[in-house]
């Protein structure tokens, strides 16, 4: 279904935009407000939701049910301050960039807590996140100018760094496995960037 539609958060509401152009309410999120949103491999939306000092993520249905609620750790702490860009890795983690703490949480399928990461001395400003088939992770930093590649575990691999530099990187997505296109948050641009430079 995802596959040949588009899909977006919008104040209080998920909604998409079908073959045809016509946007649709697929779906109202109370007086949650939602902020990124992944199509997940079992064709269910992901979506990070936000409301005062409370953050969460839910998995819906295409109708719109709430199958699944990730919003505290085992010792029911909050996991997320602000929630805010999402992915799904091949391995059925949910990837998380909390934007208040600038890290990344990671659960897995169930919403167990796997992982965080921020970076070499907590340096990280976590903004975007993205993932590639076989599972490594990719994350702007948005005041480091740079990208930071994981593995699956989370576990630093390398920086990506394209010549030229980027500049306060904001959105990343993956065009295959060698190339990924980032979004200047300052600037506006788009630029692709071979993961071989």
């Amino acid at each position: 279904m995802y596959s040949r539609e588009v899909a977006y958060s919008d104040v209080k509401a998920v909604k998409k935009i079908s073959d045809d152009d016509s946007v649709v309410t697929m779906f109202t999120t109370g007086d949650w407000r939602p902020y990124g949103i992944t199509g997940s491999a079992s064709g269910d939306l992901l979506v990070c939701l936000g409301k005062e000092d409370q953050s969460k993520v839910v998995r819906y249905s295409s109708t719109g049910t709430v199958l699944q609620e990730i919003q505290y750790d085992p010792q029911s702490q909050p996991l997320y301050r602000e929630a805010f860009y999402i992915a799904e890795n091949v391995n059925g983690d949910i990837i998380v960039t909390d934007l208040k703490k600038k890290t990344v949480i990671a659960v897995d399928r169930l919403g167990k807590f796997r992982y965080t990461y921020s970076g070499k001395n907590n340096a990280l400003d976590a903004a975007s996140v993205a993932t590639d088939s076989v599972g490594q992770v990719f994350v702007t930093d948005l005041k480091g100018d740079k990208i930071h590649m994981l593995d699956r575990d989370g576990r630093f691999l390398r920086y990506v760094i394209p010549g030229g530099g980027i500049k306060r990187p904001r959105a990343v997505c993956l065009i295959g496995d060698d190339e990924m296109i980032v979004g200047e948050q300052n600037t506006g641009l788009a630029k692709r960037i071979k993961l071989s430079e």
